[in-house]
């Protein structure tokens, strides 16, 4: 049978969903239920928070990245073992990918497709704040606005009073809503945020965990437990991913041992990308390029996204690191590397030495690049014969310098928003075995380039 969900969403970003969210997983867990915590959309961040308060991985469900047909095989995969899952939305419920070639709206991406395509009912977290009768109308807008998607019930946000709570309620009633909890206004429950949103929970530590513990009774006070598992539901019926069956039958021989990045400076990544790569026949060896050198018997190394920025000069004092890096890639053994993996592969960091793979600098910047990719790969690789197309997503306010990094050929090229051609990230070394780009892409996506990486390794 399919576990049990609920979508948290919100009529717009900021409304609180997260506190929600995590204060829910932490409070269901502590009343005794196994939760699945998932992430809509390609946010590496939320999952963190969602990990601490269940105590299992926090996973993701983008359509966009990993197509709409694997969303319910994801989910029911993620929630093995599990008595109900809560589902955190993205911005707004209906915000789904913007197409700059459309003039219409679109719902691939949003937390609306999420929840319809798994039958689950949306809990709508309303950010109380400068809202009174009016707030029946707003509701009276989510709830008509698409027939294949049930909003069960709302959650009052930053409520200033009890007479203010009181308004809500009523405005609640009036179209029909069961109010599932009302939360006051806490300041203190405040996440710390940087340029690309909160704060990555393994960089908090200990405060990480008081804050999660914090929101789990926050939760517990003020969220009705009861009502929201009678309201969870869901429909998926179909069978659970299985990273094995979409690897394949992996080549026999000796499992060789890829080194994946981890620590506070490498947290953007996807819980299924190591499961994809043990499938593969790998053995993954997580490493903290701060303090550690390469796993004894590396053959393959994955770098991924994370906030190297914040921590460049403890990479750049890991000389021993860089410089075994630098011989790996000499080697030929593949290396994948996205965003920050790209950024330690440069020459340099805001002028902070780096592993120096690909002769060109890097720098901070004021400028946020964000948004989807429909890319193709311009150069074979280790990962993909060029011609095969991948969508992606860009997430970062860093920039390279311009110049040309010698050995290497493009690694994407795609469509900007001006219809201008952009070209893209680096492949380079014997058969492309280094893959570096700003690209993000999702394993389960793309499960055959982890085969492809993995058979590379092996030799």
């Amino acid at each position: 049978m399919s576990t049990p969900a609920v979508v948290i969403a919100a009529p717009a970003s900021g409304s609180g969903k997260t506190t929600v969210a995590t204060g829910l997983v932490g409070a269901l867990r502590a009343d005794g239920d196994r939760v699945a915590p998932f992430k809509v959309g390609p946010d590496y961040i939320d999952p963190g928070y969602h990990a601490l308060a269940a105590g299992r991985p926090g996973r993701n469900l983008d359509a966009v990245l990993v197509g709409a047909d694997r969303i319910g095989p994801l989910f029911r995969h993620g929630c093995d073992g599990c008595d109900i899952a809560v589902v955190e939305g993205v911005m707004g419920l209906f915000d789904g990918k913007i197409d700059p070639g459309s003039t219409e709206p679109s719902a691939e991406g949003s937390t609306a497709q999420i929840a319809a395509s798994l039958g689950a009912p949306v809990v709508l977290v309303v950010d109380a704040r400068g809202h009174s009768q009016s707030l029946a109308a707003v509701l009276h807008g989510f709830s008509t606005y698409d027939a294949a998607v049930r909003i069960g019930g709302v959650i009052l946000n930053r409520v200033g009073s009890a007479r203010h709570e009181q308004v809500l309620r009523q405005a609640c009633e009036r179209v029909g809503l069961p109010v599932l909890g009302s939360v006051p206004r806490l300041a203190e429950l405040e996440v710390p945020s940087r340029h690309l949103g909160l704060v990555p929970a393994v960089e908090h530590g200990r405060a990480a965990t008081d804050a999660v513990g914090a929101m789990t009774e926050l939760a517990a006070a003020h969220l009705d437990l009861s009502a929201i598992r009678a309201l969870a539901r869901s429909s998926v019926d179909v069978a659970a991913w299985d990273p094995v069956a979409e690897i394949g039958l992996a080549a026999t021989g000796p499992r060789p041992v890829i080194a994946l990045a981890g620590g506070v400076a490498f947290t953007f990544g996807y819980a299924e990308h190591r499961e994809l790569l043990e499938a593969a026949g790998a053995d993954v060896v997580t490493f903290d390029p701060l303090q550690d050198e390469l796993p004894s018997g590396t053959v393959g190394l994955v770098l991924p996204g994370g906030f190297p920025e914040e921590h460049a000069v403890a990479l750049s004092s890991n000389t021993a690191l860089l410089q075994q890096i630098r011989r790996l890639a000499a080697d030929g053994a593949p290396i994948h590397a996205e965003c920050a993996g790209l950024l330690y592969l440069t020459r340099s960091l805001d002028c902070h030495p780096m592993a120096g793979v690909i002769d060109v600098d890097a720098r901070f910047g004021s400028r946020l690049t964000l948004g989807y990719r429909e890319a193709v790969a311009v150069t074979d690789s280790v990962l993909f014969d060029a011609g095969t197309r991948v969508t992606g997503h860009e997430f970062h306010r860093t920039s390279l310098e311009v110049g040309t990094a010698d050995g290497f050929g493009p690694a994407w090229g795609w469509r900007a928003w001006d219809a201008g051609a952009t070209r893209e990230g680096f492949v380079g070394g014997p058969a492309g075995s280094v893959h570096a780009s700003y690209l993000h892409t999702h394993p389960a996506g793309n499960p055959q380039s982890v085969r492809r990486f993995v058979d590379a390794a092996r030799g």
